[in-house]
């Protein structure tokens, strides 16, 4: 089975397909990549598998990646199928490139730039119109949310797009992207937030939505910064006072930015090994790179092959990329295969 997913510059395909294995039984395979390029393969089967569970493992693959926006239509559009309904929700992210810690220091000492703290979580936008609340994920995708959230959501009156992250169940609210069907996104970011702590500030959110502190003066972000670093916090955002929102990633630099004390990675899970480990890998080009082990907590469940997982690390060694002290956070079920690139990695100083 051929899928496709087209949104903005992304144009992928995903093939699922059931295969007999030598010896008996059968193995469910994939490949995935940019349409027209060169794909990457895999197997979400580790031995072959009488073909019921053959069958079950196909569904649930092809289940999944359809809940990602994916359709059997290769014109990948994914909100003209009935099955599809309602989970494109037209709307994506600003996301940010990351900065070192030079780069962090100029910001910090800009005007121009204000500072907010990063928070550990999964990136989350809130929509109401009328009584509906839902939530959109990085993807652009309609998610559940938590009820605390939604019900937060339906305290604040008129209709919204909120743009935060979900810690738990509360939302860290950081951006209003639109008030009651005006689009606020051409604005500058200080209009915005002062709009955001208009729209917030009026409404009783029991504390499950909570717009995020913003620091202008060059002093008191660069207390701040130490306060945040000493709490062991993920790291902090710098975004430009006079910018609008930009959905998508830019090539460099940008408009957002973030700085992260702590080195995470999205990865590939390629192999399950005994013992509850997983072996990752990353894309380098058109190759996928094994970046080595990591143990599976007792609190999490083994993932699968082909899943894309959150891996803190605290560098990765020059040349191979192998990542030394990695611990596995959890399956990134709003990150993309394709997304996984070693371009990611902080690698330790030579």
């Amino acid at each position: 089975m051929s899928l496709y997913f087209k949104s903005g510059s992304s144009d992928k395909v995903y093939h699922a397909r059931i295969e007999a294995a030598d010896g008996g039984g059968y193995t469910v395979n994939f490949a995935f990549g940019r349409r027209g390029g060169t794909l990457s393969t895999g197997t979400k089967t580790k031995a072959p598998v009488d073909h019921a569970t053959a069958r079950r493992v196909f569904a649930k693959l092809v289940a999944d990646k359809q809940s990602k926006g994916y359709t059997a239509g290769a014109d990948g559009t994914p909100y003209r199928h009935s099955a599809n309904a309602g989970r494109v929700s037209g709307l994506l992210p600003q996301l940010l490139n990351t900065i070192d810690e030079a780069d962090a220091a100029c910001l910090v000492d800009c005007p121009q730039w204000v500072m907010q703290e990063k928070f550990d979580g999964r990136r989350l936008m809130l929509r109401k119109v009328g009584d509906a609340v839902e939530g959109i994920n990085k993807l652009g995708l309609i998610v559940s949310v938590a009820e605390t959230i939604e019900a937060a959501g339906r305290l604040v009156p008129g209709d919204f797009v909120l743009d935060g992250e979900a810690v738990g169940d509360c939302l860290h609210v950081f951006d209003l992207l639109s008030r009651d069907g005006t689009d606020l996104r051409a604005r500058s970011y200080g209009d915005r937030y002062r709009a955001l702590r208009a729209v917030i500030g009026d409404a009783d959110t029991a504390a499950a939505a909570v717009v995020a502190e913003c620091w202008v003066d060059p002093a008191e972000k660069a207390h701040q910064l130490d306060e945040v670093r000493g709490r062991n916090a993920e790291g902090v955002v710098f975004k430009r006072w006079d910018a609008p929102y930009t959905q998508g990633r830019p090539s460099s630099g940008g408009t957002q930015r973030k700085l992260k004390f702590v080195a995470t990675a999205s990865a590939v899970v390629t192999a399950i090994n005994r013992q509850r480990s997983v072996r990752v890998s990353l894309l380098q080009g058109a190759t996928w790179l094994d970046v080595g082990a990591v143990t599976v907590p007792a609190n999490q469940s083994v993932p699968q092959i082909g899943d894309v997982v959150e891996v803190r690390y605290l560098y990765a060694t020059p040349g191979g990329g192998a990542l030394y002290q990695p611990v596995l956070l959890g399956v990134r079920t709003d990150v993309e295969p394709p997304e996984c690139v070693v371009a990611q990695l902080k690698f330790k100083a030579t």
